[in-house]
């Protein structure tokens, strides 16, 4: 099995871009592709051309919809934010997810309670929140064909993040301790979840500090500078 991964790249904190490649490859059991969704590159390209958002809260809340674009629409390829820890081998999740959905994701029903989060960034509310943060696409299922750059450039945010591009029979679920969300997922009672997903505000960030898993996220930070794997580039 080979597998693409697309990871969201925010210019302020590269460190959780690194250390989320870093865990990935680190306990992935095929071949992983890493490519970090940057801005400047996409925009270099011609594939991105969107103007800034003010209620945008990284630099890849929309071209993270580019994916399937990015990878010809060919195979099966993951995004996910760049706040992940992940804990357990990603090659497992692709297994447990329906072959027949365009897309699936961990379809939580997440309602914060923050007014702010990461760096004091305005906490948003709306339908299917944090399902976009982690997805798994048939790229070439008709569904992510429709996600051209003139779509993703064009389309609210509403329209992309609630997966309003794909039917809901096409949307596949994913367990949730693959997009396990610090500060409202229950901590289960053994072990650890498959990826650890700090949304709220992640050990990098000074208020975040003391965050549940926050020793693992150090942990991993501290072998990535030991010993950085080598990934791509988008």
């Amino acid at each position: 099995m080979d597998i693409q991964v697309f990871i969201g790249w925010d210019s302020a904190h590269q460190i959780a871009s690194q250390v989320c490649s870093h865990s990935i490859l680190r306990r992935a059991s095929c071949s992983v592709q890493i490519n970090f969704l940057k801005l400047d590159e996409l925009r270099s390209a011609g594939a991105y051309w969107r103007s800034s958002d003010p209620l945008a809260s990284t630099e890849f809340t929309y071209s993270r919809f580019l994916t399937p674009y990015l990878t010809a629409y060919k195979g099966t390829a993951v995004f996910c934010d760049n706040d992940f820890l992940w804990l357990d081998d990603i090659a497992k999740m692709i297994l447990e997810v329906r072959t027949d959905a365009s897309v699936s994701c961990v379809k939580h029903n997440y309602q914060p309670t923050e007014k702010t989060k990461m760096d004091g960034r305005i906490q948003s509310q709306y339908p299917r929140k944090n399902w976009s943060s982690l997805m798994i696409f048939d790229c070439a299922a008709s569904a992510c064909r429709r996600l051209n750059p003139e779509l993703v450039n064009s389309s609210t945010g509403a329209y992309l993040h609630q997966m309003q591009w794909a039917d809901d029979e096409d949307i596949g679920d994913v367990p949730s301790r693959w997009n396990w969300l610090e500060g409202w997922n229950e901590k289960p009672s053994e072990g650890v979840p498959g990826a650890v997903h700090f949304t709220r505000g992640g050990p990098w960030l000074e208020t975040w500090k003391k965050v549940e898993y926050a020793d693992l996220w150090i942990a991993e930070r501290e072998d990535f500078r030991r010993r950085p794997l080598h990934y791509k580039m988008l």
